[in-house]
């Protein structure tokens, strides 16, 4: 098998780099990166409109949506570069990665004319209502409720673990519109809509990267719902399916072990322990990105991609703690602000089993739907 870049994959991945080298500040590895601070999401904003005129943000999109029709490949190149940089575009990868294409395949045209342009334009950021205080990443348990009176929707209930919220236009929010697994629906939620309340989570992962969203009696038209009622289930599975796999965060994690041993190497503390456990992590990034690749190529061929998504993404989690627990073994000081690239991919590792479906829901997800294991003993 090979498993090599032809010349025009090589050739975009050398315009990705070079765009960025002329577009990212100086001092750009000294600062902040948490993509959820107020001067990230600024950032990201300048950024990706940067991209946009490059024709650099959307390739992968359909050229009615302002991209090029590029392959799954292409998408993926442009992902790992901007991850291994420290990924720059901030919250807006998102949209890259699945909500737009989400909105492509379900929206209304409406809702199509209304969201995807200034997503193609970088002008956006969106955040994901999901996870709640007593579900989790059981979306099927979820609580937030959304009655229908006449041609509108009164949402209530809570969010929790909501990344970006602070800085987000819009949320793509899962609500309960009936009982039971076929009674989950998908709002297209402006954040300025009445009722809604934000409140920042306090954490070590970094300045405004989570939060607390409460509803109250938020009313939306029927019009803000995506697709049809009750299917949000199946909307849901094929965006997260995109989006398990359209963040390779194993590009940083790599990038980030190899500056690790590089600092012990310069010190000389690259000794036979670290050695063992540097080849142990490295091991896990490149089976974390060749399981990814797999998946891609998969979607190159228009294959259907299922739990193996999950698989695929648990690969990627595993990746990152061996890397941050690596990092915390022997370059320690990295962790008290030596560095703060280390730093901030620690923070990043520390919420890698959370973000798209907690890493036992995946675990989850891999026994029943790829191993085909029963649930309960027989």
């Amino acid at each position: 098998m090979d498993f090599s870049w032809d010349d025009e994959q090589r050739a975009f991945r050398a315009t990705v780099r070079e765009f960025l080298a002329a577009h990212l500040p100086r001092d750009w590895e000294s600062l902040a990166h948490g993509p959820g601070t107020d001067w990230q999401s600024t950032f990201s904003k300048q950024f990706c409109g940067a991209l946009a005129a490059a024709g650099l943000l959307v390739p992968h999109w359909p050229k009615r949506w302002g991209g090029r029709d590029a392959d799954p490949w292409t998408s993926f190149i442009l992902a790992e570069e901007m991850w291994e940089a420290g990924e720059p575009r901030g919250g807006q990868y998102m949209n890259v990665n699945w909500i737009g294409p989400t909105l492509m395949r379900f929206g209304s045209e409406e809702q199509q004319q209304r969201y995807i342009p200034p997503m193609a334009q970088g002008q956006t950021i969106w955040c994901q209502g999901f996870s709640e205080p007593e579900a989790g990443s059981d979306l099927a348990s979820l609580r937030t409720r959304a009655d229908k009176e006449g041609s509108t929707y009164r949402i209530n209930g809570q969010k929790i673990w909501t990344s970006y919220a602070g800085h987000a236009d819009t949320c793509f929010l899962l609500a309960r519109t009936s009982p039971g697994r076929n009674g989950i629906s998908i709002f297209l939620l402006p954040m300025d809509t009445p009722g809604i309340t934000v409140r920042q989570i306090p954490s070590v992962i970094g300045e405004g990267d989570i939060h607390e969203v409460f509803f109250d009696d938020a009313a939306v038209p029927a019009t803000a719902m995506l697709g049809e009622e009750g299917k949000g289930w199946e909307i849901v599975r094929t965006a997260l399916s995109l989006e398990r796999v359209g963040i390779p965060r194993f590009a940083l994690a790599t990038r980030m072990l190899h500056r690790a041993v590089d600092k012990l190497k310069q010190t000389g503390r690259f000794g036979i322990g670290a050695i063992e456990q540097a080849a142990r992590a490295r091991a896990a990034c490149e089976s974390a990105r060749f399981y990814s690749y797999n998946i891609v190529d998969q979607r190159r061929h228009g294959l259907t991609v299922g739990a193996e998504a999950s698989a695929a993404r648990y690969a990627t989690v595993m990746a990152e703690r061996l890397v941050s627990e690596f990092v915390v073994e022997h370059v320690p000081e990295a962790l008290a602000g030596a560095d703060q690239m280390l730093l901030s991919h620690h923070q990043r590792a520390i919420v890698a089993g959370i973000a798209s479906g907690a890493a036992e829901i995946q675990l989850n997800l891999i026994a029943s739907d790829f191993l085909g294991l029963p649930k309960e003993p027989r």
